[in-house]
């Protein structure tokens, strides 16, 4: 796999780092949790085993630093989901991604924001799949029902309180989906073996759904 390269989102230079193997089969966009970066190490394990996988990764930063001062910033989902829908509009005219199938990867309140922009992207075929990492796809309220892209809910068994709000929101979600429940694993999927599955499983979902979107 080549080496990332740096990138930045208009029209607020929101940095981010993409890694593109060769013969990728999709592009897969981050949405990163409250306090967390392009840099976040669960993320990026995630991102460096997806591309082993076959897949192209993007892991930007959602906010400006100065916004990011803002506590309130970090849980404004509808200002999330936007800067994921410009993280679209960008790989959409990039040479190295542009023409691959695209699925959203959100963990925490990024799962949410995920959501949102897949529903405000229905219809259009720009997302292809959604991943959700120990999120709180709840925090999408009524964006949920307007998903039409293949989502899965990935929860760590020991995370009750987060599992019985993914078992709602599956509930609430009128597309193709499923939930994942990782056993003994806690919200941060910090046990051994943990972030491994949930890389896994994250592979099998895109590796399905984002060829079916491909192209031809």
């Amino acid at each position: 796999m080549t080496a990332p390269r740096d990138i930045a989102i208009p029209p607020w230079g929101l940095p981010g780092l993409l890694r593109v193997p060769e013969g990728a089969g999709g592009l897969v966009i981050f949405a990163h949790g409250s306090g967390s970066s392009r840099l976040s190490p669960r993320n990026t394990a995630v991102a460096e085993a997806l591309g082993r996988a076959g897949f192209a990764t993007l892991l930007f930063d959602l906010l400006t630093l100065d916004e990011a001062r803002d506590r309130a910033n970090v849980f404004d989902i509808p200002l999330l989901a936007g800067r994921l829908s410009a993280a679209l509009d960008w790989a959409a005219d990039d040479a190295a991604v542009g023409a691959l199938p695209k699925g959203l990867f959100g963990a925490s309140t990024g799962a949410a924001a995920a959501l949102v922009c897949a529903a405000a992207e229905a219809g259009t075929g720009r997302v292809a799949a959604v991943v959700s990492r120990g999120g709180r796809p709840d925090l999408a309220g009524a964006a949920l029902a307007g998903v039409r892209a293949p989502v899965l809910l990935i929860v760590g068994g020991a995370d009750t309180a987060v599992l019985d709000m993914n078992e709602a929101a599956a509930d609430r979600l009128e597309t193709e989906k499923r939930l994942e429940v990782v056993p003994g694993a806690t919200h941060l999927f910090e046990e051994p073996g943990a972030l491994e599955a949930v890389t896994r499983l994250a592979a099998g979902w895109f590796a399905a759904h984002l060829a079916d979107a491909a192209p031809g």
